[in-house]
């Protein structure tokens, strides 16, 4: 593994991150389709929040490591900072945990937003009662090793998603989405779009709902467009 250690890319302006903290995971997922971005940045299935009420938003500040050695986690802390997501390529590696709540007490007190892992931790219950968004494969009791200094702040692949550093970092109970940086403004763009879609649907149902059980009149709930596939289809329900 190449050895590097560089400095943290600059910073998402504190207006991205506002934005990006009214969407979720889900709402960026579907802003980054069409954007030619694989995967639409959606981590697989595996990476999941400790507890489901964590959510993380920041930049990312990437670090790559192999085989349960968390030296180039340590080596980190020297370097992170307020507003920075840590995500860390452990090649989902299980036969050691990375780290556990001391580590994660260490980088909430760097400031970071959260610590997201392609590997996995320990501490469980200490960390679920942090509250501290982790975010992991899974949990392992052994601890890891300390010798390898990995790479910090360069390219990396994280939950068979490419993170570079400095890209929007979104996590919650639905899962992580990354947006590289050159895609942030389309992607909040058309997430905020859809968010708007979604609030009106909910307004409609629940007219319905009312006009349901106050004996009103019904009308067609379903979406315009279901309308039109049928239409296209040929089908008359």
């Amino acid at each position: 593994m190449e050895n590097k250690i560089l400095k943290p890319a600059q910073l998402l302006s504190a207006t991205v991150i506002d934005r990006a903290r009214k969407l979720g995971s889900a709402l960026l997922a579907d802003g980054m389709k069409g954007l030619n971005v694989p995967g639409d940045g959606c981590m697989d299935c595996g990476i999941n929040p400790v507890d489901v009420r964590m959510r993380a938003v920041g930049t990312a500040f990437t670090l790559e490591s192999g085989n349960g050695d968390n030296l180039p986690i340590h080596l980190a802390m020297k370097l992170l900072k307020e507003g920075y997501v840590l995500v860390i390529d452990g090649k989902g590696y299980a036969d050691k945990a990375y780290f556990g709540d001391l580590i994660a007490r260490q980088a909430q007190a760097m400031g970071a937003e959260a610590m997201i892992i392609d590997g996995y931790v320990r501490d469980r219950l200490d960390l679920t009662e942090m509250g501290y968004p982790v975010f992991a494969r899974g949990y392992m009791q052994r601890g890891p090793g300390k010798k390898d200094p990995g790479a910090i702040n360069c390219p990396i692949v994280c939950g068979g998603i490419a993170v570079n550093p400095g890209d929007l970092v979104v996590g919650d109970c639905d899962g992580v989405t990354v947006v590289p940086r050159e895609k942030i403004g389309a992607a909040l763009e058309a997430a905020e779009k859809k968010n708007v879609y979604e609030e009106d649907r909910v307004t409609t149902i629940a007219k319905y709902m009312d006009a349901k059980a106050n004996g009103g009149e019904l009308f067609n709930l379903s979406p315009s467009w279901v309308d039109e596939q049928l239409k296209e289809l040929g089908v008359t329900l």
